[in-house]
């Protein structure tokens, strides 16, 4: 008999060594997962821009507080640790699960009959009991918790990558409404001037009233532009507060440059030069995406949940020891306190339960399929977030030159239509339309500045950057 329980157990164990089998990723990355069209002068070689720490990447230092203290203090990311050390926690747990259960569980009993005296029974046994994995159950459940951990680590990095962008993108917009504000309070002294040289020719019968009201018109649209402006600088700045976990205050920021300085700025050369815009290997360019190490580590999280389900067709054996001390064992016990021993094994293989293991089994090797397929449009997704920001980068780089040269033109013209007009070879209209025309030109340009430092920040975080 017990070479029959030998050769059932051995042959059981062959039929599930499968069981053991370490996850191998099934599912190939799209081909040209960022496109056939990148742009030919941006380097695919080399060390990737998303290596650099984001320290490296923001050298401003304000920028760089900000980003330590929402790091710091930000409650989301605070939400990410604990997720982290509850999985840490569940981890423990799962390897904790190859060693027995040990259980100390005293009795004590009075008893009497028919008024009889009491007769006093103890026991003090200590009870130890262990599952056997020999189908791989408690290996599975192990290595499916080391997969949910890793997703809860990568789970931080996304989200501290996020904040790092978040924070980057508004200190930047900040800085965009600082310039547009430093713009509107130059053309407010620029169109003042205009304003009082037109009613200096209207009281001497050189211009007629029409002009004076035109041009203060206009002249109050900036007014009430400043104050928008204003008004958005200090919403911005409460969002950011509200960011880092702070109550509403100034925020310290550098200031915007001036055209002049655009091309010595290290930062503008990070947003406009095409040497800082460095995708990698191209082979290896999103192995750095907190995403896409999550949808593989939930994938091997899926496989070995399918291993553990698997498992639950064969037999679970479970080793039961007992002993201690009682005097209630009848005539064995001459002396009380003696002690005792039990040993028991147990094997149970399910026959019939319900169509439950077979359906468990089926919907958790439907789950696996189910991730296969949203790790690859994952990547399609990160490979199309990389295209955008790398389409934006090289419009906003395009559009730079043209920029600075349509400013530089219309300031001249309209110097030279402003002093036409104090000449009177000009009318108020031209006046007019050369002011606007040359704040329209600043305000883009700085809009696009913006957009340039939004371009290359959602690059490096499309390409991984952001997590260290």
């Amino acid at each position: 008999m017990k070479k029959i329980v030998l050769m059932f157990a051995a042959s059981l164990m062959l039929t599930g060594c499968g069981l053991y089998n370490k996850y191998e990723k099934a599912v190939e990355d799209p081909a040209d997962a960022f496109g056939n069209n990148l742009i030919s002068d941006v380097s695919t070689e080399g060390e990737s821009l998303a290596q650099m720490s984001w320290r490296e990447f923001f050298t401003d230092p304000n920028l760089q507080t900000l980003i330590d203290q929402v790091l710091a203090n930000n409650t989301d990311l605070n939400s990410a640790r604990i997720a982290v050390e509850k999985s840490e926690a569940s981890l423990k747990m799962a390897k904790m699960a190859y060693l027995p259960s040990l259980y100390f569980a005293p009795q004590g009993t009075l008893a009497s009959f028919d008024k009889s005296a009491f007769s006093k029974t103890y026991s003090l046994p200590l009870q130890l009991s262990m599952d056997v994995d020999v189908f791989g159950s408690i290996t599975s459940k192990k290595r499916a918790a080391k997969a949910v951990l890793l997703q809860a680590q990568l789970g931080e990095e996304a989200v501290r990558s996020n904040l790092v962008s978040a924070v980057a993108q508004q200190y930047y917009y900040l800085l965009l409404l600082d310039r547009q504000l430093d713009i509107l309070t130059q053309t407010d002294s620029l169109w003042n001037a205009s304003l009082e040289t037109q009613k200096a020719l209207y009281e001497n019968g050189k211009a007629y009233s029409t002009a004076v009201n035109q041009l203060e018109s206009s002249y109050l649209s900036i007014k009430t532009q400043i104050v928008d402006t204003r008004r958005s600088i200090r919403s911005t700045e409460n969002s950011l507060c509200k960011l880092l976990g702070v109550t509403p205050q100034h925020i310290n920021r550098s200031h915007w440059l001036a055209e002049a300085d655009y091309h010595t700025s290290s930062a503008n050369q990070r947003m406009f030069d095409n040497r800082f815009l460095r995708l990698g290997v191209p082979a290896q360019m999103l192995e750095q995406r907190p995403d896409i190490r999550m949808a593989n580590a939930a994938m091997e999280e899926a496989f070995y949940n399918t291993q553990t389900a698997r498992a639950a067709f064969f037999p679970s054996i479970t080793l039961t020891a007992q002993g201690g001390w009682t005097n209630s064992a009848g005539g064995m016990v001459i002396d009380p306190a003696k002690l005792f021993l039990n040993l028991v094994g147990s094997l149970t293989q399910p026959i019939f339960a319900q169509g439950k293991i077979k359906a468990n089994y089926k919907i958790n090797q439907l789950t696996e399929e189910n991730l296969k397929k949203k790790y690859v449009q994952t990547v399609i997704d990160a490979g199309n977030q990389v295209n955008e920001a790398m389409a934006d980068c090289e419009a906003a780089r395009e559009k730079h030159d043209y920029y600075l040269r349509q400013v530089e033109v219309l300031h001249e013209a309209y110097t030279g239509t402003h002093e036409l007009m104090d000449n009177g070879k000009a009318s108020y209209l031209e006046v007019l339309t050369a002011q606007e025309n040359l704040l329209s030109a600043q305000l883009s340009e700085a809009s696009n500045m913006y957009k340039g430092a939004q371009a290359i920040i959602a690059l490096y975080i499309a390409l991984g950057g952001g997590v260290r």
